[in-house]
Order: structure tokens, then sequence, then C-alpha cells
């Protein structure tokens, strides 16, 4: 046990984050974060080594809405150098959620579409 003073060992340092996140640009953590919902978006849809063993397309459909979103509320923020990118990556996993669809959602119905519009091949 730890004394009144100290600190639990497993209570993260939220003065040391703080200062961390304050170093990094804001175009950087946007884009770290759309990264981070794209792999998770295609851990869901089964596009990793692993295969299905994480499939599931409730979740995926919900990264993918929340990346579209992401993207549309930040692309006056980040460069096209960066937005360009991230919207071939949200398309790509769009078309991916619809070929892994058993019953495929209407154009303009499926994840993060009402974010990007009808996705089409």
């Amino acid at each position: 046990m730890w004394g009144m003073s100290e600190t639990p060992p497993e209570t993260p340092d939220f003065d040391a984050m703080t200062r961390d996140i304050a170093e990094v640009p804001a175009v950087e953590v946007i884009v770290t974060v759309a990264v981070n919902l794209m792999s998770a978006a295609a851990v869901k849809l089964g596009l990793t080594e692993e295969g299905d063993k994480y499939k599931d397309l409730d979740e995926a459909r919900k990264l993918i809405t929340a990346l579209a979103g992401l993207l549309d509320a930040s692309t006056t923020e980040i460069s096209s150098f960066h937005a360009a990118p991230l919207r071939d990556g949200l398309k790509s996993l769009q078309l991916a959620f619809r070929e892994a669809s058993v019953v495929p959602d209407e154009p303009g119905q499926g994840p993060g579409e009402k974010y990007t519009g009808p996705v089409y091949g």
C-alpha cells in the first residue's frame, strides 16, 4: 500500500500528459485520431491478418461514421496534403463495409455517407 501523499502506481500523470499534448499541433492530433479510427474500423471489418476473428460490422459502422464526421468537420482545418489520403482511406472503408454486408445499405445510407454523400465503387 502507498502512503497518503503518494500517488497510486496505476494513476496516469495528467500533468505530463497535458504538457505533452500542448506541444502537438492540432493537425497532428486530428490526423492521429483519424488514423486510429481507420485502423479500428479495418479490424472490425475483418481486413487485418486476424481476418474475421474481430469482425463486427455494427462496431465498424460506428467507427466509419465517426471518422467521416471528424473529416467533414476538420476539412477546412487540415491541409489537402493531410485530408486527401484520409478521405481516400475513408472511401475504401466505406466500400469494404458495403462489400462485407450481407444486405448492403442503399446508396447514401451506408456508414458516414450522411457526411460524404453516396459512395460508389
